[in-house]
Order: structure tokens, then sequence, then C-alpha cells
């Protein structure tokens, strides 16, 4: 369980339920009151900003589409819901290190009521729709969840509608407030994965691959379909042994009609985002390999090195986990036929992940 150094409280929700919750659960970590989480802009480094903990109000929109749609890229309509920002986790390869440097430390919304309401909104206004939406842009979707208690207010929202899937992405193995809900197949918990050689070098602070695992078999005896994503893949010295002994225990793990949906992506790194990964941690030999850059402004593997990767996990997928769909995410319509031998279109997408409900 993820326990800050300082809880930061906004006095406006001093009495909200969900700081009502995380001072409970972490009663000797002290709090200290401020006027605005806005404030603290600017304070401390990344590394300081993922020891503390803000809870505020958010005062913009929680839902928004996914960045994975942006020019070039084939995209499958997926939403993201923002009630967390930052993450206690310090993996090399992440954007948010960049994205989020100038913002405030690790913060965790205190009035997820307002994004759900805004969610049923829409889910309201469009009944004949169904909509895959997710947590874990901005944040892991569970780090926060043993101080928040959030999935307790998420699950039974989206059991309850029959045109929403809800996603909870994470890398860590905090679980336990979902154990005792019953998500009515509305709620699907995934998560990233990598060998071992890239969690233990890439991956600081997350799960290991074994207890992600035993955590899966968890939420699986709990009544959860599950999701995976082997994003990003990242090529080093024994890639293809490493990925194939992985989604090998994952077949073991995950009975094959509790795998909701596989997704594969490409490590793609902004060129800011390269040149903070060099000044925080020098040469990192895994993030070395050579790359150019691609439509978005990111970088990638070249080409040919990306769809051979793929196509092999592909064929390793398909062998474990036939008929369970699969997709890419963030890569472009030629690297799509590459791999799959057509591109699909963007409703086609949607309707794989939301098959599997």
């Amino acid at each position: 369980m993820f326990v800050p150094e300082t809880i930061f409280v906004e006095r406006e929700v001093l009495g909200a339920p969900m700081v009502r919750r995380c001072r409970s659960r972490a009663p000797d970590v002290p709090v200290v009151e401020i006027d605005d989480r806005r404030q603290l802009l600017g304070e401390g480094d990344v590394a300081s900003s993922k020891r503390q903990l803000v809870l505020a109000l958010r005062r913009s929109a929680f839902l928004e589409h996914c960045p994975a749609g942006t020019r070039g890229m084939a995209c499958c309509n997926y939403l993201v819901m923002h009630f967390a920002s930052n993450c206690p986790m310090d993996c090399r390869y992440c954007f948010l290190q960049e994205y989020l440097a100038a913002n405030a430390p690790l913060t965790a919304f205190v009035n997820p009521e307002a994004g759900l309401a805004e969610i049923g909104a829409m889910l309201d206004a469009h009944p004949e729709r169904q909509f895959r939406i997710g947590t874990g842009e901005l944040a892991d979707s569970l780090a926060l969840d043993p101080l928040t208690g959030l999935s307790r207010e998420l699950v039974p929202f989206f059991a309850a509608r029959p045109n929403g899937l809800l996603e909870l992405k994470t890398k860590t193995t905090a679980i336990e407030d979902l154990l005792d809900l019953d998500p009515c197949d509305r709620v699907v918990v995934s998560w990233s994965l990598a060998p071992e050689a890239v969690v233990a070098t890439a991956e600081f602070g997350t799960a290991s691959i074994a207890h992600r695992l035993d955590a899966m078999r968890r939420v699986v005896a709990a009544g959860y379909k599950v999701g995976v994503h082997l994003d990003p893949l990242i090529e080093h010295d024994g890639w293809a042994e490493g990925y194939r002994e992985l989604i090998a225990a994952v077949a073991v793990a995950v009975p094959r009609d509790r795998l909701a949906w596989t997704s594969m992506g490409a490590l793609r790194l902004s060129p800011g985002l390269r040149t903070r990964i060099r000044e925080r941690f020098g040469p990192l030999p895994l993030l070395a390999g050579e790359q150019v850059p691609g439509l978005d402004g990111k970088w990638r593997d070249f080409q040919p090195l990306r769809v051979h990767m793929y196509r092999q996990i592909r064929a390793w997928l398909t062998e474990a986990f036939a008929d369970v769909p699969l997709y890419l995410c963030m890569e472009t319509p030629p690297v799509w036929e590459k791999v799959f031998g057509e591109t699909p279109p963007r409703e086609q997408l949607l309707g794989a992940t939301l098959a599997a409900r």
C-alpha cells in the first residue's frame, strides 16, 4: 500500500467522504490544509511529487477522449476519466514525468460523484451505444485505492449501466476493495505486463509479475474479467523468450473465457520525454534502442522491428487465447495491415473490445 509522506487537503473539501476515508486509512500521515492545489505548482521535483498526496476538487471535465486518437493513428474510441493525477510508481519510460512535470503533486479528486454524473448523462443520452471507459490515463487506476476507496463507488455505478464498460488498469495488487463487489460483467480489471527483465530495470515501485498474476487469479475468482496490455513492448536481449514465457504464465493464471481483451503497443517517447529520462536516469540500456519519429511526433522503434515483435507476440497470444480480442495501441494503419492484414474501422475496433463484455 502506498503511504504518502504528507497529505495536503483543500480546506473546501475537508468534510468530503473521500478525505475522511484517506485520513482514517492513513491515520499517522500528517495533514496540511491548503487553499488551492494550484499553490503547489512547481514545488519539488518529479520524484518528490510522488511522495505527497493532494486531496482536491476537480474543477474541469472528468471525461475525455483517449489521446491515442491522434493524427495518423488507428483509434478504438476509448474514453478516459480523470479521477486522479500522477502516480506513486516511477516507470522509467512513463510519459507523466514530462507531461505533469510542472503540475501539483500526486492528486486524488474528491468529488467523483461529479464525474459519475457527467458519465451517467452521456450514457443516458445514448442508450443505443456501447462505451468503453477507463481511468488509467493520468494515474494508475488502483494505486490509490487502498486510501481513497474509489473503486467502491465506481464498480456499483457501472454494474448498473448496460451500455457502459469500465476498465481499471494497473501495475499494482491493490484489489482488496474490489473483491466483495459484484461487477455484473461491466467492469474489467486490466494489468500492464512485461517480462521480469523489464520490470526489474524500468518499472520501479510496481508489483512483481508473480504478484500481478496472483491478483488476476483473485479478481477472476471474485467475478471479474481481466485484460492484458503488453504495452510498451521493449526490445531487449531475450525479449522473445521473455514475452513467450509471460504469455504462458497468463494462460495458466486466467481462464480463456475470463480474458476480456489483450493489446500490444510499442515503446513511444516524445522528444521532451527522451530528454527528461536522460536528465533523471542517465543512459538506460533497456531504453537505448534506435528510434525514429512518427506522424504524431513520438519516437518509436523502426517499423520493421515493431512489426516483427507484434507478429511474433500475436502468434503466441492467438495460440493461448483464441478468439480473445487483440488490438494495437497508438499504431498507424500501415502497421495494422502488416500485423493483421487489414486496418479495422473505428466502430469495428470498439465493437471487438466490447464483445468481451
